[in-house]
């Protein structure tokens, strides 16, 4: 027996629960190559997390929360503190999936050795199984070195949100014949270095069925391909939770719609004072 973290949602409070570890691993989902398809799902809350968990195989903490949560033009303003806070939010609210965290514009790129420290950080801080970070072949270097000492990493192709300012906007790339080579081998490089799995991002859909093939670990779409080993969404888009609504995203439920009828609902019950009820308030006895 082992003592995790689950959620008491009675007093909203963290409490330590022995239990027995049940968690997915690293090595089980790089297992999962051509097979059972891997659902992931970004989280960044502890109870959006616990609600997850038991439908998903990877937690995704990803930099996406600076747009979903801080309301942030972009995930580049996004902090490593912000990363280890929400990161270790998710640890606690979860107990079978294996959760990663965004590796955050500016943690990284310097040098293998800088990425070592702030990957270290995030992982002795949250408590996850792995790091994600952007890039290609020049980013190979850093998987290997992360890699080679105990740190698993989930590679990130194609569109690469962090790099927006250089790639002029977020439209699908690979339509080029050269910028199609130049993905497919920087998969393939980051592959070769040692990553568990690879998120193929907002590419064209063939350019994803050959970085699939052209692989040996599993590979994650997100605006990529059916044919992807596993897929992912922002929780929030998956949920309808914002007007606009991406190509490549399927909103499985209308909730901003739900939410706004629910507060409506509760406003009239306030301004009408039929809220709070009697069955609501605390008697003399």
């Amino acid at each position: 027996m082992s003592t995790t973290y689950t959620l008491d949602t009675a007093t909203s409070r963290a409490n330590p629960t022995p239990a027995p570890i049940r968690r997915l691993t690293v090595p089980a989902i790089r297992a999962r190559k051509k097979g059972e398809p891997v659902v992931m799902l970004t989280a960044y809350t502890a109870r959006m997390a616990q609600l997850l968990d038991p439908h998903c195989d990877m937690l995704l903490v990803g930099d996406s929360l600076g747009q979903v949560i801080y309301g942030l033009p972009s995930t580049v303003p996004v902090t490593l503190e912000m990363m280890a806070a929400h990161g270790a939010a998710v640890v606690r609210g979860s107990y079978r999936s294996v959760v990663v965290i965004d590796m955050p514009f500016g943690a990284y790129e310097e040098s293998p050795e800088a990425a070592f420290r702030a990957a270290a950080r995030l992982m002795k801080e949250t408590g996850a199984a792995a790091v994600k970070l952007e890039g290609g072949a020049v980013m190979a270097p850093t998987v290997r070195f992360l890699t080679e000492r105990g740190i698993p990493v989930v590679g990130h192709v194609g569109l690469t949100p962090q790099a927006v300012n250089a790639l002029g906007g977020y439209g699908a790339r690979g339509k080029s014949n050269a910028e199609y080579a130049k993905i497919l081998d920087d998969a393939r490089a980051i592959d070769e270095a040692g990553a568990f799995s690879i998120v193929v991002e907002g590419v064209v859909e063939p350019l994803a069925r050959a970085i699939t093939d052209g692989v040996s670990c599993p590979t994650i779409g997100i605006g990529a391909s059916a044919a992807c080993d596993g897929q992912v969404l922002v929780v929030d888009d998956m949920l309808g939770m914002f007007d606009r609504v991406p190509r490549f995203v399927k909103r499985f439920d209308e909730l901003a719609g739900r939410i706004d009828a629910a507060a409506a609902t509760y406003a009239a019950a306030v301004r009408d004072r039929s809220f709070p009820g009697e069955e609501n308030l605390y008697g003399l006895k």
